[in-house]
C-alpha cells in the first residue's frame, strides 16, 4: 500500500484529536490550530485525489488490518476525496470570512471551545465521506449533530439558544430514524460494511425476501437525512439556525453540515441499496416531489422575508429542494446534477453569507432591508460578492447556479413522467429566486437619496434609517453620541467618523468599509468570488470527475 493511502484516515484522526487541543489553548492559539488543520487536511486530499486520479480504482483501507465483522473500513475513490478536499477549502474561506464576528460576538474565554466544535465537525464531515461502515457513519452523524448544535449556540443569546434547541430537536428526530433504518437493514442482511450489504441486497431483491422489511429500511433512512438536512417541509429549524448563529456557523451550516448528510443519502442509494433496488421501490418519487415542493416553498418564504440573513436563509431550502429533485429523477444524470449543486450550492451560499456580513458592517450592523439600502456603495466589495452569489442563484450563465440549472434540465430530458414538472418547476423556482435576489441587489445599489425621494415623506429623512433629529444624532443606524462615533465604529473598534451629510454622498447612512479594514474577510470574497467563477466556466472536467467517482461506487 502506498503512503498516500494512509491519508484519508490520518485526515479524520488529525481533526479529531485537534479537538481536545484546542480545549486547552487559548482562542489565539485555537484559532491557529484550526486553521492550519484545515489547511493541512485539504494538502493531504488533494494528494490523494491525486493518487486516486493516477489508478483509475478506488480503495479500501482496513484500520488495524482485521476484516468484519471486526475491523472498520473506508473507501477512498475520486468523488470522496474531490469532496473532502472541496469540502476544506470551503470551510478554510468560511473561517477567514468570520475572524472579527467571531471576536466580538463569543466570549473571550469561550472561543477555544468554537474551535473545538469546528475541528469535531470536519472530523464527522471526512469520516460521512469516506467511511465504508454504515454505524460507524451514524456515529459520526451524531457527533456532527452535537457540534453544529454547539457552533449554534456559542453566541449565547435567546435566540440562539430557542435556534439550536429547535436544531438538536429536529436532529435528533432524523437521527433515530436513521438508526431504525440501519437496525432493521442489519436484521435481515446481517451485515453493516456497505460493500456487503449491498451484496446480500442484491440477493434479496432477485430472490423476492424481505421486500417489505428492505422498503421500510429505506425508507427510513430516507427520510431521517432528509429531516436532518432540512428538505421541505422539514426545515423548521433552519432559518433561526442559519439567522441568528455567528456568520462562520450559518457559512458552514449551510454550506457543509446538511450537504454531509446528503452526500451519506446519496452513497445508501448507490453503494448501500443500489440505485436499481431504490429506484424499484419508489422512494426516489416521493424525494421529488417534496424537491419541487420545497423549491417553490423556499422561494415563496424568503420573498416574504424582510431580514437579508434570514432571506438567505429561507434560499437554502430552496436550492436543498433542488438536490432532491435530481435524486427524485432516478437517473445517474440525475445523480451528477444533484453532486454538481451540493459544490455549487456551498460555494454560493457562504459568499452571500460573508457579502451579507459586510453589507451589514456598512450599515451599523444592521441585516433589515430597509437599513441595508444603499450599502453596495457603502462596502463596494461586499456588494460585488452579493451580486455575483445573486445572480448565481438565479441562474445566469458563466456563474455556477446556471451549470447547475442546465444540468438538471439536461438530466430530465427524455423522462416519460418528470420531464415536464421539472422544467415546470426549474422555470418557477426561477423566476422567484430573480424576484427576492434582485430586489435585494437593488436594495443596496439605491442611492439613499432616491430612495427618500421615492417615500416622498418630505422632511428629507428616511424612516428608520440613520434619521436625524435635532441633536444630530441618528435613530436606527449608524447612531452618533457626543464624539461623533458611529455604535458600531465603537463596538467594533474599527471604522472612520464620518458625519451625515458624508453618509448620504456614498448612497446611505452607516460608515464606509474599505477593502483593507478586514483583510481575512476581504480575501474570503475575493476567493469565493473566484471560486463560483471557476465552477461556472470549467464544469467539464469537474462533470467528468462527478461521473467518474459515480463510477467507482460500483
Amino acid at each position: 500500500m502506498a503512503f498516500v493511502q494512509n491519508f484519508p484516515f490520518l485526515s479524520i484522526i488529525l481533526s479529531l484529536f485537534s479537538g481536545p487541543l484546542c480545549a486547552v489553548l487559548d482562542g489565539k492559539w485555537a484559532r491557529r490550530v484550526n486553521g492550519a488543520v484545515i489547511v493541512i487536511i485539504g494538502i493531504l486530499s488533494a494528494f490523494v485525489l491525486k493518487n486516486v486520479i493516477s489508478a483509475g480504482q478506488p480503495y479500501v483501507y482496513r484500520m488495524g488490518h482485521f476484516s468484519a465483522p471486526w475491523g472498520n473500513e473506508i473507501r477512498v475513490g475520486v468523488l470522496e476525496a474531490f469532496m473532502a478536499c472541496f469540502f476544506c477549502v470551503i470551510m478554510l474561506l468560511c473561517m477567514m470570512g468570520g475572524i472579527r464576528e467571531r471576536e466580538t460576538e463569543i466570549e473571550e474565554g469561550k472561543q477555544n471551545l468554537y474551535y473545538v466544535m469546528v475541528n469535531l465537525l470536519l472530523c464527522s464531515l471526512l469520516a460521512l465521506i469516506y467511511t465504508n461502515d454504515l454505524f460507524t457513519a451514524y456515529v459520526f452523524v451524531e457527533i456532527n449533530t452535537i457540534s453544529a448544535c454547539g457552533l449554534i449556540m456559542i453566541r449565547q443569546t435567546g435566540r440562539t439558544f430557542e435556534a439550536a434547541t429547535r436544531y438538536m430537536i429536529m436532529s435528533l428526530l432524523g437521527s433515530g430514524l436513521l438508526l431504525l433504518g440501519i437496525c432493521y437493514l442489519y436484521a435481515i442482511t446481517g451485515h453493516l460494511l456497505m460493500s456487503n450489504i449491498r451484496e446480500q441486497v442484491q440477493l434479496l431483491a432477485a430472490s423476492g425476501q424481505h421486500h417489505i422489511s428492505l422498503m421500510v429500511a429505506l425508507g427510513l433512512m430516507s427520510v431521517g437525512l432528509a429531516i436532518k438536512s432540512a428538505l421541505y417541509p422539514f426545515h423548521a429549524w433552519l432559518p433561526d439556525a442559519y439567522g441568528y448563529s455567528t456568520l462562520s456557523s450559518s457559512a458552514i451550516l449551510s454550506s457543509l453540515v446538511s450537504k454531509g448528510y446528503i452526500f451519506l443519502l446519496i452513497k445508501i442509494f448507490c453503494r448501500v441499496i443500489g440505485f436499481d433496488v431504490v429506484t424499484e421501490s419508489k422512494v426516489v418519487n416521493v424525494l421529488f416531489v417534496f424537491g419541487i415542493i420545497g423549491m417553490i416553498m423556499g422561494s415563496w418564504s424568503a420573498i416574504k422575508e424582510k431580514n437579508l440573513r434570514r432571506m438567505i436563509a429561507f434560499s437554502s431550502v430552496a436550492q436543498i429542494g433542488y438536490i432532491y429533485m435530481g435524486l427524485g429523477l432516478a437517473t445517474e444524470a440525475g445523480i451528477v446534477a444533484s453532486i454538481y449543486h451540493v459544490l455549487s450550492h456551498a460555494a454560493t451560499k457562504s459568499l452571500l453569507f460573508v457579502a451579507a456580513s459586510g453589507l451589514s458592517d456598512a450599515s451599523g450592523g444592521s441585516d433589515r432591508y430597509a437599513d441595508i439600502t444603499g450599502a453596495g456603495f457603502r462596502n463596494k466589495l461586499a456588494g460585488t460578492a452579493f451580486l455575483v452569489g445573486s445572480l448565481s442563484m438565479v441562474g445566469m450563465p458563466m456563474f455556477s447556479g446556471f451549470i447547475s440549472k442546465l444540468f438538471f434540465a439536461q438530466a430530465a430530458v427524455g423522462h416519460a413522467h418528470k420531464m415536464l414538472p421539472t422544467v415546470i418547476a426549474l422555470a418557477i423556482s426561477t423566476i422567484l429566486n430573480a424576484v427576492y435576489f434582485m430586489k435585494t441587489v437593488i436594495r443596496i445599489y439605491t442611492p439613499m437619496g432616491a430612495y427618500e425621494a421615492v417615500k416622498g415623506d418630505g422632511t428629507g429623512k428616511a424612516d428608520g434609517i440613520g434619521k436625524a433629529d435635532g441633536t444630530g444624532k441618528a435613530d436606527g443606524i449608524g447612531k452618533r453620541d457626543g464624539t461623533g462615533k458611529t455604535d458600531r465604529a465603537e463596538e467594533n473598534g474599527a471604522g472612520s467618523e464620518r458625519s451625515a451629510s458624508d453618509c448620504q454622498e456614498v448612497g446611505g447612512t452607516g460608515r464606509q468599509v474599505i477593502i483593507w479594514e478586514q483583510p481575512a474577510k476581504s480575501a474570503a470574497l475575493i476567493c469565493f468570488i473566484l471560486l463560483n467563477l471557476i465552477l461556472g466556466l470549467n464544469s467539464d472536467p469537474i462533470m467528468r470527475l462527478i461521473q467518474g467517482g459515480i463510477e467507482m461506487f460500483d
